[in-house]
């Protein structure tokens, strides 16, 4: 399964969807959306608005966050904005259960009974449905802990068996499991392989017997004694925790559901991960099976050195033996023959990017190659799956769009469904969303293992750890307590094309 997909629709978020071609729809899609240009083209960027520099020169007025003041989100998106009027910019978003500095004193009501609070490091959130300053609500107690923006995944994830998992909203006696589950269900746990995940106690909030709350925006489906019914067939969940209970292992989902995880398998999650230039050098991924390292001997004639592993990646120093199509040195010091590897040679943009020295990425669709610059050197490189619909054309296929574009919105994490084929998926907190043209964006994908082919509904698939190096190397950039960001002004340059 591929995503070209939308963010789930559901019933409390009807009048914030905006349908758009591509592999994503933006859950009301934050700022503009920069139009399609064609190859040399220059985008011109907007201007700076003006409630942006009020803001700015108002928060240089005022003092900084109070130490020891919080805020908490009790929404799936508590919006920041960048003046205290939720008719100004949106900077970015909280997700159920952060909790961030503020500032001791509100900044005013303005289309906000609760009040507007200035948060680190920049905006304004308003106190209400979306955020509350008893840091001790329900919601914030039991969303218990955000995406560990360290590690290669925002979360542990799992995929439903089939018949796919029940969503329970309390912790289910052994009695409540066997009326819902059915009587053979403890044989079926005896039998089941459960997945292996971190497991931790149970937390208090649901020891004492409390109902998870559902935040602002989550789906609220029709509930019954102690569960919401199943999950789809082929659902994916990113996990906030897990233990056990009833001697059965349970996870907590992101959206506040609790699942049986010996009703789920372990995802997918790629090992592969490209190559950072972190010293001189040229990066490059070895695309051949079997590929030879050469080392020169004492009498300069080259020798086997073993195998250069099918996927991995190494930095060249530039030095070739008959040229660029040649053998090419590498950084450990032996030699690769330029047929087994793409290499990220030095480029520019159509824009004149590279020339300005700024950040940009560079994605083909042909070799499903994606290389990082830095104005004109290369800091990094990968293989990545772009739209089935290879050169095609995106409005009618499932092709990537081609053209020159900026990162407008950045998501740790975002739930993305749709149907491929007669298969449908719900793909919950797909990790390190990019969008870049309306629906497309970059993301990484946890439940496939063929970068380097065509595989995804539009989008461009990265390996995890691809994901998070990308996202974190881009503008705009998502504080470390934000769940998302947004830049009107735009952001990295993408430049996808057919070459």
């Amino acid at each position: 399964m591929s995503p070209r997909a939308r963010p789930s629709r559901r019933p409390a978020l009807l009048a914030l969807l905006l349908v758009l071609p591509g592999c994503g729809n933006v859950e009301d899609p934050p700022g503009r959306v920069l139009d399609r240009a064609p190859a040399g083209a220059t985008l011109k960027r907007p201007e700076k608005p003006a409630d942006t520099l009020a803001a700015d020169k108002r928060a240089e007025e005022e003092s900084e966050p109070g130490r020891g003041a919080k805020i908490g989100s009790i929404a799936m998106r508590t919006w920041i904005y960048v003046a205290p009027n939720d008719r100004s910019t949106k900077l970015g978003y909280l997700r159920a259960g952060a909790v961030v500095d503020r500032a001791e004193a509100s900044a005013g009501t303005k289309n906000c009974e609760g009040g507007w609070y200035r948060i680190v490091p920049r905006g304004y959130v308003c106190v209400g449905k979306g955020a509350t300053l008893a840091v001790d609500h329900q919601v914030v107690q039991a969303a218990l802990r955000g995406p560990d923006r360290a590690a290669t995944l925002p979360y542990a994830y799992v995929m439903s068996r089939s018949p796919a998992p029940h969503l329970y909203f309390r912790l289910p006696t052994d009695k409540d499991q066997r009326r819902v589950e059915g009587p053979t269900v403890r044989e079926h746990v005896r039998l089941a392989i459960t997945p292996s995940v971190p497991l931790d106690t149970v937390p208090t909030f649901l020891a004492e017997g409390r109902d998870l709350p559902k935040p602002y925006g989550a789906v609220e489906p029709l509930r019954y004694t102690v569960h919401a019914g199943r999950a789809k067939e082929e659902s994916a969940f990113g996990l906030i925790t897990a233990f056990e209970w009833t001697e059965r292992k349970f996870g907590l989902t992101t959206e506040l559901d609790l699942i049986p995880l010996d009703r789920t398998k372990p995802a997918k999650i790629s090992a592969h991960h490209g190559v950072v230039a972190d010293k001189p050098g040229v990066p490059a991924i070895v695309v051949s099976h079997g590929a030879t390292k050469l080392v020169p001997g004492a009498d300069g004639r080259m020798r086997e050195g073993g195998i250069a592993p099918w996927r991995s990646g190494w930095i060249l120093t530039g030095n070739t033996k008959g040229g660029e199509r040649g053998l090419w040195e590498t950084t450990e010091g032996f030699w690769l023959p330029a047929e087994t590897m793409l290499i990220a040679t030095p480029r520019e943009d159509p824009v004149g990017h590279a020339r300005a020295g700024k950040k940009w990425i560079d994605v083909s669709i042909k070799k499903q190659f994606l290389v990082a610059y830095e104005g004109t050197r290369p800091v990094f490189a990968t293989l990545v799956s772009t739209g089935r619909g290879g050169m095609s054309d995106p409005e009618k296929t499932t092709a990537t769009i081609r053209g020159v574009f900026y990162v407008h919105a950045k998501h740790v994490s975002g739930t993305m469904d749709g149907e491929e084929g007669s298969d449908s998926f719900d793909l919950r907190d797909v990790p390190y969303i990019q969008y870049f043209h309306e629906g497309y964006a970059l993301h990484g994908a946890y439940w496939h293992d063929e970068f380097g082919k065509p595989r995804s509904h539009g989008c461009v698939n990265l390996a995890p750890a691809d994901a998070k190096w990308l996202f974190d190397w881009t503008d705009p950039v998502v504080p470390p307590e934000w769940h998302g960001a947004v830049n009107l002004e735009g952001g990295t340059l993408v430049w996808t094309h057919g070459g």
